[in-house]
């Protein structure tokens, strides 16, 4: 079999990706258990907010390499890091920015230690996924910058956003 038929045989490989709006029912098994589809995680690392998919299985790049511990004490040298957690969802006018909630995290990136409360991190995505926003513990710098991302990501859904998670982000 020549190099071309074999590779012809293996059946495709589906690439990852983030859909952020999804339109596809999941009937099969585990059905009603949490959708993912509607998530996005975004990341604030020294004022820059970006999505960064990985951070769905603390895989992120700034999670990568970092042995994490819930002793806040062992990450003496870290920085602060935020996960947040933005869910969206559809209404007639079109989709918008359904939840909002923010991890903290400290990065020691020379020591490769970190900190995070992973039971945290559960709980506030579950809270977005409910169209919450819990976005108190953000600084401003914090709140400018994921205000800026969901702004430029798409500035129709920030429009379509509730007042509520503007006031959060003192729009």
């Amino acid at each position: 079999m020549s190099e071309e038929q074999e590779q012809a045989a293996q059946p495709e490989k589906k690439k990852l990706s983030l859909n952020v709006v999804s339109s596809k029912k999941h009937k099969g098994f585990g059905a009603g258990s949490i959708d993912l589809s509607d998530v996005a995680c975004v990341i604030i690392d020294d004022g820059v907010a970006y999505i960064d998919v990985g951070a769905m299985h603390a895989k992120s790049k700034v999670e990568r390499g970092i042995k994490f511990t819930p002793n806040k004490e062992d990450t003496p040298n870290g920085r602060q890091c935020w996960i947040v957690w933005v869910a969206v969802d559809r209404k007639e006018e079109g989709a918008f920015y359904a939840g909002a909630t923010a991890c903290e995290m400290l990065i020691d990136t020379e020591a490769r230690r970190g900190w995070k409360i992973l039971a945290d991190h559960v709980n506030k995505l579950d809270y977005a996924i409910k169209r919450r926003y819990i976005l108190g513990e953000l600084g401003d710098v914090e709140k400018a910058a994921l205000q800026k991302l969901l702004i430029e990501h798409n500035p129709q859904w920030w429009d379509r956003s509730p007042d509520e998670l503007k006031q959060a982000l003192n729009a």
